[in-house]
């Protein structure tokens, strides 16, 4: 058994991550940290995990923390990096789904994040948690970076024509689409529901702190540099994503559609759609897959990719428990096998 301990839990992301591993059959929740609820049986906070999760939220305590085999950080941005060197030389593995570790650059970190990172030392140590490029790494990792939601939907989309060199890197466009659920589960005017509801717009056109981490997972498939623009938008949803994603090619040979067959065919999180098909949401809700469909519109030289995921899942906490299979030699299935909710 696994001995778990998450390090902020009363988040979406949080409560996700507690609804897989508490029916994850390696896996022993130790502890869940929370300052503001601590004392609180978690299944009254949760209702949904009554009779799954019978353990109370605590204040966080690195001492607990380092008798844990794994801890998760699903806290915000710039906390884990004040914990984590301590829980690494303790010799416990980490997994951050927040965006600490992701960036390889410090001064990409202090530039999109505003603050200055507390141990830039670990920045190039940290393995990203994208199992479809990092596999092998992640097996050795001690710590795992988890990837973004956006990052993870738009590099799936783009990774086989990267690979192959296949697209003009210069020129490649993602257009998003996220459930308000993206936005955390903090008191904000943006995402209550007279606001969001019957209502899409864009936002962060000049700059979304996921561009940085989806250039760099591109640049690393593609072996040249990439221009992207990354435009995010919000839809009046609880949960998903949706990225369409444009891009040029001058090499009409190509069988796209076996291509990406082929690259995908041994991934169990991957489901590329028959010719023609137009993914949705709705078909990945609550589940760990990534559903793509590749588009060449009037057999021209533009390139149309479809890539829907649960922003949650395996745009999060889904991610962050396959990572946790790979580093412990496990069946990366497992304890993800469930199928997407429908309606």
């Amino acid at each position: 058994m696994i001995n778990v301990g998450i390090v902020g839990g009363t988040g979406y992301t949080g409560v996700e991550l507690l609804r897989l591993l508490a029916q994850h059959p390696q896996v022993n929740l130790v502890t869940i940290t929370s300052r503001s609820e601590a004392g609180m049986a978690v299944c009254d906070l949760f209702p949904n995990l009554r009779g799954f999760v019978d353990i109370a939220f605590t204040d966080p305590d690195t001492e607990q923390l380092k008798k844990c085999d794994l801890v998760f950080f699903a806290t915000p941005n710039g906390v884990a990096m004040q914990h984590v060197p301590e829980l690494l030389d303790s010799g416990v593995k980490v997994i951050d789904l927040a965006a600490d570790f992701r960036l390889k650059q410090e001064s990409q970190w202090q530039h999109w994040y505003g603050q200055a990172h507390a141990c830039p030392q670990l920045l190039e140590a940290a393995v990203y948690g994208l199992p479809e490029m990092n596999r092998k790494a992640i097996q050795a990792a001690q710590l795992v970076a988890n990837p973004g939601c956006y990052p993870t939907a738009v590099q799936l989309g783009l990774l086989p024509l990267l690979e192959n060199g296949l697209i003009d890197a210069s020129r490649i466009i993602a257009d998003c689409k996220s459930g308000v659920s993206g936005a955390g589960r903090k008191a904000s005017v943006g995402s209550l529901l007279c606001e969001a509801s019957e209502s899409l717009k864009a936002y962060a056109v000049s700059g979304h702190r996921h561009l940085p981490e989806i250039v760099q997972g591109l640049q690393a498939a593609s072996g040249r540099p990439v221009n992207l623009t990354f435009v995010p938008h919000l839809t009046p949803m609880v949960r998903g994503i949706h990225a369409t994603l444009y891009a040029e090619t001058n090499d009409n040979t190509h069988d796209l559609q076996e291509l990406y067959t082929l690259r995908y065919q041994n991934e169990p999180f991957v489901d590329v759609l028959p010719k023609g098909s137009h993914p949705e949401t709705r078909s990945v809700r609550g589940a760990n897959t990534c559903r793509i469909a590749v588009h060449r519109p009037q057999q021209g030289n533009t390139v149309v990719i479809l890539s829907v995921i649960d922003n949650l899942v395996k745009g999060a906490a889904g991610q962050a428990v396959q990572n946790m299979n790979i580093l412990f030699g496990l069946e990366e299935t497992l304890g993800l096998n469930s199928i997407a909710l429908l309606p």
